[in-house]
């Protein structure tokens, strides 16, 4: 199995010589890192183009942006979904965040070595956001009535896409979409991606006037 880089135009051919760098350097960037903070696990380290940098790219590879689309990144822990995407959707823009200070200071440092004009990075928490954007983005956020409790202020009502401004979650686990208003999608991401690991993989997509039963998610 490909485990580097390259794994990346298999499915994004359109990458510019400049977005490879710097997908070659973020791993780099990646695994220098994680020897000094636990950003990804150790053991899946090895498995990085494909279970975090491909993975964060379906949503890209679902969906289409157009220009100056804002992404707010909850929960970025070590700039995923965010920086990947910021890499490819060059004409969007991606504010990261998280409440672990020293994982901000790793995301900051990857978008000051990579150059990425279009992002920016905050340390705080969920709940004290402020700010308004196109699509909030979720990786590996476990408490989904959570998230969208703390999204709902926090999107933007003009609309410049086709899809629906709203919250976009990567999930890996079943979620009863019986108790998601009518007007949730699910994308499964093995209809892109032809590795085992994307079998059990999937995108959400709650639009701006998502609703969940449970309506107090505290």
């Amino acid at each position: 199995m490909n485990t580097d880089h390259s794994i990346l135009l298999k499915y994004f051919p359109d990458l510019t010589k400049l977005q490879i760098d710097r997908f070659r350097r973020l791993g780099v960037l990646y695994k220098e890192w994680n020897g000094k903070i636990n950003l990804i696990s150790r053991k899946d380290i090895d498995n990085l183009y494909i279970r975090h940098i491909l993975h964060s790219l379906s949503i890209a590879k679902a969906f289409r942006f157009k220009s100056g689309t804002t992404f707010l990144d909850i929960g970025t822990g070590g700039g995923l979904p965010g920086i990947p995407l910021a890499i490819y959707i060059e004409d969007c823009h991606f504010h990261l965040v998280d409440s672990i200070a020293k994982k901000i200071m790793v995301v900051q440092d990857i978008i000051d070595v990579l150059d990425l004009t279009n992002t920016t990075s905050e340390c705080v928490r969920a709940e004290e956001l402020k700010g308004q954007y196109h699509f909030i983005l979720a990786r590996a956020v476990g408490d989904l009535p959570k998230l969208i409790g703390y999204s709902k202020g926090l999107i933007a009502k003009d609309q410049i896409n086709n899809l629906s401004n709203g919250l976009i979650s990567l999930r890996g686990d079943e979620l009863g979409l019986n108790k998601i208003d009518k007007g949730a999608s699910k994308t499964q991401l093995s209809d892109f991606f032809e590795e085992e690991f994307f079998d059990s993989k999937f995108i959400i997509h709650l639009p701006i006037f998502f609703s969940f039963s449970q309506k107090n998610p505290n």
